[in-house]
């Protein structure tokens, strides 16, 4: 694995990121609680996402991520996905200072080896285990009666907490967590100098030997890195959990979870605190939905496009519906609502949170259709007359005659995710025109039951674009550059956003994402990234039409560098003061350069205009990189090619002589671990 040279630039990894492991062996329930508790805890600071076994094997993640969590399951899965190579990468992303957090089976696959219901045939897994976290056996299951997929053998075990070694926040003596199927760690008291402190022991007696100390919650040191792991289940709220699930003494266990819940969570906090992470003082209220908003430049827009969903449309008890594949949406027509009534809509997260686990996509999203701007007081985190006002501005400045991108829009203050609600929505997709844009001030995780967490910071600039691409352009201006071309709309956008403005180093990093020059760490010449780009496409009546997602850190001070840091650091000066970055006059300025791009493309192709204006941005010609899939080949890049946007590299033999050998590589099928100069397949 080589270095990258070849240009002065280096791009260093935040570790913003806590992976949470959802392959073979996990159960849904696990993961589900996992991700909500972990996200309103972290979500202020860190992007708490699900990751399969493959991601693991094969993606560059160990750079960004602060923590990696295994969830609960069994344990034996785990080990048939990871076993040999999976477990070498994380023991070294640990020992490298990376952490570790294993609840339940998570712990019991961190040890060094695992005894679970010895001597019962039907459910014995006896073995060595490969991290080894834990020096130690983990035994279990340390309490009788534990049934596979079942509430049978849960418990509200009650720990006893070791405060001294968790000195950060308010922690608790002792409290009670939910358990199912857990084990103990053995002797752990003894090990104390290999590295291992005990968090938490278990207070009643264990149905196996748990050698000396009871420990139910056991930090490791490994290498520079740490790990906890636990046998119960401190991430389990009882808000999540069914009291109907069981018997009458499972409802009895879930209102003891329940009166114990703060200091549940306060431990959890010291623990995550201890591995070294930026906690939230509060937990984070996973919001409200709140009312879709469709607007237009010209006030008959959005009537045009209610007037194409007609026949999609359903009415029942005097309301009117479209009941999409993805999501239902309540039409609320002009003339048939009333402010007072949208502002009852509007979340008030303070006075009444949503507690527990949600299903988003059953909630019925309340669609309202303006033939006026919406007012500030609706809308009071997005201006309406202040977007349209620089996007006309912008669009009377464009030599491409831009009008389409962002005349009409969908703004909801808190959604699910812009690009689920455009591009899951196929009844909806195929009315909305060229240009459609839906925005958001806040999503929630949009990947199905249990994803419901905030996945952008306030003061991000969320938006997603429908991009009509015709069939007879598929050879001349193919639709893989859509990528390039909204990567090049953000850097044109942002440089060209206000007098001063160019000054800000902003790159592209192939084949999508946008970095900039750390404000924090400039002489180093250090790179941090600040957006990203998704892209679907669908191919329908003769068209692609791609939803396009873009997500730029614009405002927002945490959890990672935002345009207007980098504004009062590069713009020239008083630019900053003079121009302020907002939302509304970004997400025009960017749509109008993606407009004036996209038809140019359309037009001439990317010839060597656009060519020459993507490498003006660019952050790899003549970088140095090592190809995985090529046997370690050293390689120098060499730019794209103008077909099909492929990567070409140049194959470098002695004393970094070119050998004439070029490979192209697809940006769907190879991953660019930039930080580490490395090119691989993606699996």
């Amino acid at each position: 694995m080589t270095t990258p040279t070849g240009n002065d630039a280096n791009l260093t990894a935040k570790r913003l990121n806590v992976l949470v492991y959802t392959g073979t062996g996990t159960t849904v329930e696990s993961v589900r609680h996992c991700l909500y508790t972990l996200r309103r805890l972290l979500a202020a600071h860190y992007a708490v996402t699900p990751v399969t076994g493959e991601m693991l094997l094969k993606e560059p993640w160990t750079t960004t991520c602060a923590l990696l969590v295994i969830p609960g399951g069994a344990d034996l899965g785990y080990a048939r996905t990871l076993n040999g190579a999976g477990n070498r990468r994380i023991t070294q992303f640990v020992r490298r200072g990376g952490r570790y957090l294993g609840f339940c089976a998570g712990g019991y696959y961190a040890s060094k080896r695992c005894e679970f219901e010895v001597g019962d045939k039907t459910m014995e897994v006896i073995g060595e285990r490969e991290l080894a976290f834990f020096p130690g056996t983990c035994r279990g299951c340390a309490f009788s009666g534990f049934v596979y997929h079942s509430e049978a053998g849960a418990r509200a075990a009650e720990l006893e907490v070791f405060k001294e070694a968790l000195s950060v926040g308010n922690v608790p003596t002792s409290f009670r967590s939910y358990y199912n199927g857990g084990g103990v760690f053995v002797d752990a008291p003894k090990l104390k100098d290999q590295g291992v402190e005990v968090l938490a022991s278990y207070s009643a007696k264990l149905h196996v030997d748990p050698g000396e100390g009871a420990a139910a919650v056991v930090y490791c040191k490994v290498g520079d890195g740490a790990a906890i792991l636990t046998g119960p289940h401190p991430e389990f709220a009882a808000a999540n959990l069914d009291p109907k699930a069981g018997g009458p003494e499972y409802a009895d266990l879930v209102h003891a979870l329940a009166a114990d819940d703060n200091e549940r969570s306060d431990f959890l906090k010291a623990c995550l605190s201890k591995l070294g992470l930026q906690v939230a003082e509060d937990s984070s209220v996973i919001p409200s939905l709140s009312s879709l908003h469709m607007s237009g430049v010209e006030a008959e827009r959005p009537l045009e496009i209610l007037s194409n969903l007609a026949d999609s449309l359903t009415n029942e008890k005097r309301n009117e519906y479209l009941k999409d594949s993805h999501d239902t949406f309540r039409i609320e027509r002009p003339g048939t609502w009333n402010l007072s009534d949208l502002e009852e809509a509007l979340p008030d997260n303070a006075s009444n949170p949503t507690e527990g686990i949600i299903d988003y996509q059953k909630v019925v999203k309340r669609l309202v259709v303006h033939d006026e701007l919406p007012s500030s007081k609706l809308t009071p985190y997005f201006n309406h007359h202040a977007f349209y006002a620089n996007l006309r501005q912008y669009q009377s400045e464009s030599r491409d005659g831009a009008s389409k991108f962002g005349s009409s829009i969908l703004y909801g203050e808190v959604l699910t995710s812009t690009n689920t609600i455009l591009e899951k929505n196929t009844q909806l997709l195929r009315q909305l025109p060229h240009g459609f844009t839906a925005t958001a001030t806040v999503q929630v995780a949009g990947r199905g039951r249990g994803s419901n967490a905030w996945i952008s910071p306030a003061g991000s600039l969320i938006f997603s674009t429908v991009v009509r691409h015709p069939i007879e352009k598929i050879q001349s201006a193919p639709v893989v550059f859509l990528q390039y071309l909204a990567a090049m709309a953000v850097v044109k956008g942002i440089k060209s956003y206000a007098k001063g403005y160019d000054r800000i180093p902003v790159k592209l990093k192939w084949p999508n994402d946008i970095y900039a020059l750390d404000p924090e760490d400039p002489e180093q010449k250090r790179y941090t990234k600040i957006c990203g780009i998704l892209i679907n496409s669908h191919f329908m009546a003769n068209e692609y039409i791609s939803v396009v997602g873009i997500g730029v850190n614009a405002t927002n001070a945490s959890p990672t560098t935002a345009l207007t840091a980098l504004a009062a650091r590069y713009a020239s000066p008083g630019a900053a003061a003079a121009s302020p970055v907002t939302i509304e006059k970004l997400l025009a300025r960017i749509l109008v350069t993606f407009e004036d791009l996209h038809t140019r493309f359309l037009s001439t192709g990317f010839d060597r205009s656009l060519e020459s204006m993507y490498y003006e941005d660019w952050l790899h010609m003549h970088q140095i990189v090592t190809l995985e899939e090529e046997g370690g080949a050293r390689a120098r890049i060499q730019g794209i090619t103008r077909d099909y946007g492929l990567l070409l590299a140049e194959e470098l033999g002695w004393n970094d002589r070119s050998t004439g050998r070029v490979w192209q590589l697809q940006s769907d099928s190879n991953s660019f671990d930039f930080f580490k100069g490395l090119v691989k397949r993606k699996i």
